[in-house]
């Protein structure tokens, strides 16, 4: 292929290159890479070449996708056909200690690079779990991070974004000017009618003290002790992250086996209130069958971190997938949710396979950005895997359990999401009406890919719901 390429700072590579592989896949995290093509790579190392990038797909009409910290695990920036820009380069931080405003770019990882940075200087910001994961994709999907059960979704904490337009014009967008692409950036995900090349973020003021609460029970306890969570987590004062999962432990005399754990994370202003907070746990009604019981011991985020790096091996095999369990605040209504999700905790075929359980209780009211579907608790499942044999069982035991979960279903969370293989409702339907029309102001042409789905047409939509409509 011969192009009339304008001279980047960084490269552009192209499908002949030695080096096409490592560009195209590189540094998508899951090892189940996928064998799309694009026409050509662009490892940007500067704003300009994103604007460079931009203008240059006009020219080629080619679509663009986008890649920040490669985390996606259904890898949504690799695409067949047009340009995938890489913004991997785009990782500086700045802060005004003026505002408590840190500025940083979309590949900057928020564990490991801007959480590091901002408690060196007293301020925090409650970016994703897993430390390597990059701020863009995880901002631009409404960002479920540290606590966001009291502290709010990691995008309420947004307040500009410097964008690249579809015409390869660079422009800063805030509550006052460009405001549409500022509400879009706030949820949407990797349909955002631009490329965000960096975030402004308000920060708060690094916690005083965490202590965490952890008790290990057996898997047979599942139903009796989720049932108490339900009921529990409503009383749990909201500076706790609450989290139920169930994974390989490794226990005090050194075996490991899969376990089911209820934990609580404090984020207190010192120990002795990190430590109260945690109180509620002491009422389980499980208590004395536990394996284990930590209760409100001082921990820190950096073995937290580390934690998630062990549970999220790099370049291992992923199929994952997640919903937002709704349902009555009855017995009933309780008991059905209880059931749909207990799959998810006791039948996991892969030996380093995992599913979360998290509370986003008391759910407040969001403030107008896209993001707009949340419930009380979120769930997710993944197998995790080497060989890539055990593909078709592992897809199949995903889709199998997330079947089970319907009933109690709302939708499901752009960030563990993989609309090649099931797509639900993940916004409310007027946003999703507002999100359409911002597209089609802001890049009328399709420059920017949409959403990697089996059906286009069908987005936004539990399938069920379509199904049971009349016709």
């Amino acid at each position: 292929m011969t192009l009339d390429a304008p001279a980047f700072d960084g490269r552009l590579v192209l499908p002949a290159d030695a080096d096409w592989e490592d560009a195209r896949v590189g540094r998508v995290f899951n090892g189940r890479r996928p064998d799309r093509q694009p026409d050509a790579v662009l490892i940007a190392a500067s704003v300009d070449d994103v604007a460079k990038g931009v203008r240059l797909a006009k020219a080629q009409s080619w679509t663009v996708a986008v890649r920040s910290g490669g985390h996606a695990w259904a890898a949504w920036s690799v695409r067949d056909g047009g340009l995938l820009i890489d913004l991997g380069a785009l990782r500086d931080i700045a802060y005004d200690e003026a505002t408590g405003i840190v500025s940083a770019g979309p590949a900057t990882k928020g564990g490991d690079e801007l959480s590091p940075y901002l408690e060196e200087r007293g301020r925090f910001f409650n970016g994703g779990h897993c430390p390597s994961v990059g701020i863009g994709g995880f901002l631009l999907q409404g960002g479920q991070g540290w606590n966001q059960r009291g502290w709010g979704w990691a995008a309420e904490s947004v307040v500009a974004v410097d964008v690249v337009t579809a015409d390869g014009e660079l422009v800063r967008a805030d509550a006052d000017q460009y405001s549409d692409l500022y509400w879009a950036a706030r949820g949407a995900g990797p349909t955002f009618p631009g490329i965000v090349v960096r975030f402004h973020l308000a920060t708060r003021p690094k916690y005083g003290a965490l202590a965490h609460t952890v008790h290990g029970y057996e898997l047979d306890d599942f139903t009796e002790v989720m049932t108490w969570m339900y009921g529990a987590h409503h009383r749990i004062p909201d500076n706790v992250e609450i989290v139920c999962v169930s994974n390989p432990v490794t226990l005090p005399d050194g075996t490991e086996r899969r376990l089911f754990l209820a934990t609580g994370l404090a984020f207190g202003d010192d120990l002795t209130h990190a430590r109260a907070s945690l109180a509620e746990f002491n009422t389980s009604p499980v208590l004395g069958r536990a394996v284990f019981v930590q209760d409100a011991a001082e921990s820190h985020l950096a073995d937290h971190r580390e934690e998630q790096l062990k549970q999220n091996p790099e370049n291992w095999q992923y199929i994952c997938d997640n919903a937002w369990i709704d349902g009555e605040n009855t017995p009933e209504g309780v008991a059905a949710m209880v059931e749909g999700i207990r799959p998810l905790f006791t039948t996991n075929p892969t030996e380093r396979g995992f599913a979360i359980w998290m509370s986003n209780a008391p759910r407040r009211p969001l403030p107008d950005m896209a993001f707009s579907l949340h419930t009380d608790a979120y769930v997710a499942a993944y197998t995790v895997y080497e060989d890539p044999a055990d593909f078709a069982r592992n897809r199949a035991w995903v889709d199998e359990v997330f079947a089970h979960a319907e009933p109690v279903t709302a939708g499901q969370y752009l960030g563990d999401s993989d609309f090649t293989n099931r797509q639900l409702a993940f916004m409310a339907p007027e946003n999703w009406a507002r999100l359409q029309q911002i597209i089609a102001d802001r890049d009328p042409e399709g420059r920017f890919h949409r959403y990697l789905a089996a059906d286009p047409d069908r987005l936004n939509i539990n399938h069920w719901e379509l199904e049971a409509s009349p016709r």
